[in-house]
């Protein structure tokens, strides 16, 4: 099979599974009642995570992670407790992949917070656990590019590790080639973990990248074309120049949980 039908049928199977990602959901909701638990999430973002989104976090089970590929999705979640409860709910990017059995996420306090009305955040805290219903939202960064933060583990010139930060739109990363600035000979880069990518075959010079992303049904190259320098420094993060806003479609049958009111 060539490589172009490879990559569509690769594009097939994870658009058809994301397609649906703005229907409503119905579970339940828990939150970390320690902050420092944010720090060690899968998808890799560190002591920079609460400072995402002002700290609106969330951990979702593995088929909202979808190893790793999920990290940084946006979801608009509120409980269900017309009494305690606003009907706007909270927005939250996810960080981390939820071990817990009992709920599809776990999300930061501030952010489990936000979800009730005025003056009764404590009352909320109180429950430990509330029945929710969520759907999947565009993130937004209107100031802010598409980030490639060199990650500490990175040696040049033999190993580059690199996180990607700020991901707009409705969207996953699903495969990252790299290559010097002005050439075309592409080398590929694994994901390691969550939203960490890397390779041992590092070109010389300054890099460019270019990025397959999907969005529901569609997918496309989204090239960066000078995002590292030649002097590229371990802990740095640097601006790709490239904002994404693609959003997911609308392609496949109707939600079975009704709209978002």
């Amino acid at each position: 099979m060539s490589l172009f039908l490879c990559f569509s049928f690769l594009l097939f199977l994870i658009s058809s599974v994301t397609a649906c990602d703005r229907c409503v959901h119905q579970t339940k909701a828990a939150y970390f009642s320690k902050a420092s638990a944010l720090n060690s999430g899968a998808c890799g973002y560190g002591s920079l995570a609460p400072g995402f989104n002002s700290g609106h976090l969330a951990a979702g089970i593995p088929t909202l992670y979808k190893d790793g590929a999920g990290c940084g999705a946006c979801f608009q979640i509120r409980c269900k407790d017309n009494t305690l409860c606003s009907s706007k709910g909270t927005t939250v990017i996810m960080t981390d992949l939820n071990h817990n059995n009992q709920t599809e996420f776990v999300l930061s306090s501030r952010a489990f917070m936000a979800m009730a009305n005025e003056g009764m955040g404590k009352d909320i805290l109180g429950l430990g656990i509330v029945d929710v219903e969520y759907k999947r939202v565009p993130c937004e960064y209107r100031n802010q590019n598409l980030g490639v933060r060199v990650e500490e583990s990175s040696q040049k010139p033999n190993y580059l590790a690199i996180k990607l930060l700020y991901q707009g739109g409705q969207t996953e990363i699903i495969a990252i080639d790299v290559a010097q600035v002005g050439s075309s000979n592409w080398g590929y880069m694994s994901r390691n973990y969550g939203a960490v990518w890397d390779t041992s075959r590092v070109p010389a010079g300054a890099l460019q990248f270019r990025f397959v992303v999907t969005a529901g049904y569609d997918g496309k190259w989204i090239w960066a074309k000078n995002v590292l320098p030649a002097d590229w420094k371990p802990g740095v993060a640097y601006d790709s120049g490239i904002q994404i806003t693609d959003i997911a479609q609308e392609g496949c049958s109707p939600c079975d949980h009704g709209v978002w009111k």
